[in-house]
């Protein structure tokens, strides 16, 4: 990776001023609800939303895994208290798949054990639904004395904070509109093909734009963390070159924490024109030191200490106390990506 990171700590100075594919997936291009919603005003919730402290034993296996993004149509006649017999009919439908040749990955036992359970705590409001997870197993040559199983794949649905959705929903639907993966594609496009089956539903790969990375930067850098917390970093991709060029931009968090409080109006709010500020700021602040414009660039990865995004929906988390907050800004996408 080509980049640059400033020497030292110079003050960031205040100017003036798939097979579940991005198309529409399994051949599908409308929902049967018939229900259209466009992007709210502000992406972000006020940080108090986003700290609730969530049992870390539950949720350890969401953290630090890369996690793809797809947005979901409302499930419909889906039934929380069916999930053992959805585990069931899941596991027969992966059966027959793997008899026609299909969702086979070298080195696997033939039986697949399907689990669906519910994750209770990953909720934004007592009016969301309670997050579904998937997960898909087998037992091993060298771990069948011990029983022990190996998780082969891994997605749950969930929907954070989704009021403006759920709201408007007929009865027999069920909003759970994001829907994380983790594990082989071929998984994926088979349990994602038995979900739109079942629940008349579709899938679509969940991309990020830079527009939405910069909330996200400026989102994270106002969460406070330990001291030990690591660098902000921003990756560019140069456009219009013969080859791939990534720029990487390191900033201190302590110094990004100082610029947002300068920025920031009113705590716990957060405006596009703040973003845009702390953005021109760090865009100057580089431009100063290495004459290089970002803004002719195009923002394709934030990470810090509360989570990393990728613009081709790659999400990974790294503090359980924001994974509420953090999920809540992915539900809003989610939503505003469904027509």
């Amino acid at each position: 990776m080509a980049g640059g990171e400033a020497a030292g700590r110079p003050s960031l100075g205040r100017p003036s001023l798939g097979r579940l594919s991005r198309g529409p997936p399994f051949g599908r291009t409308h929902s049967r609800f018939g229900l259209s919603l466009s992007p709210s005003d502000r992406l972000l919730p006020p940080a108090s939303r986003s700290q609730e402290i969530l049992d870390p034993q539950r949720t350890a296996f969401l953290l630090r895994k890369k996690w793809t993004l797809y947005s979901v149509t409302p499930l419909y006649r889906f039934c929380e208290g069916r999930l053992k017999e959805y585990s069931r009919l899941l596991g027969a439908f992966i059966a027959a798949e793997r008899q026609k040749g299909l969702a086979v990955e070298v080195g696997v036992e033939p039986d697949i054990k399907v689990v669906l359970s519910s994750l209770p705590d990953l909720k934004g409001s007592e009016k969301d639904q309670a997050a579904i997870l998937v997960q898909l197993s087998t037992r091993s040559a060298a771990s069948k004395k011990n029983s022990e199983e190996k998780l082969l794949w891994s997605g749950w649905f969930c929907c954070v904070a989704g009021d403006e959705l759920s709201e408007h929903l007929p009865g027999d639907f069920t909003c759970l509109p994001l829907f994380l993966v983790s594990g082989a594609e071929c998984y994926t496009s088979i349990v994602g093909t038995w979900f739109q089956k079942t629940f008349d539903c579709c899938f679509r790969r969940l991309a990020i734009s830079p527009l939405n990375l910069s909330w996200m930067a400026a989102m994270w850098t106002g969460c406070k963390v330990d001291k030990a917390s690591s660098a902000m970093e921003l990756v560019f991709s140069v456009p219009r070159l013969s080859q791939p060029l990534d720029i990487s931009y390191a900033i201190h968090p302590e110094d990004a924490k100082a610029l947002w409080d300068t920025v920031q109006k009113t705590p716990g709010e957060i405006t596009q024109e703040e973003v845009d500020v702390f953005m021109d700021c760090l865009y100057s602040h580089f431009h100063r030191h290495f004459k290089i414009h970002l803004s002719a660039t195009k923002l394709v990865k934030v990470s810090t200490a509360i989570a990393s995004a990728h613009c081709d929906g790659v999400i990974k988390f790294l503090r359980s106390q924001y994974l509420t907050g953090v999920l809540m800004l992915l539900t809003e996408l989610a939503i505003s990506q469904i027509q």
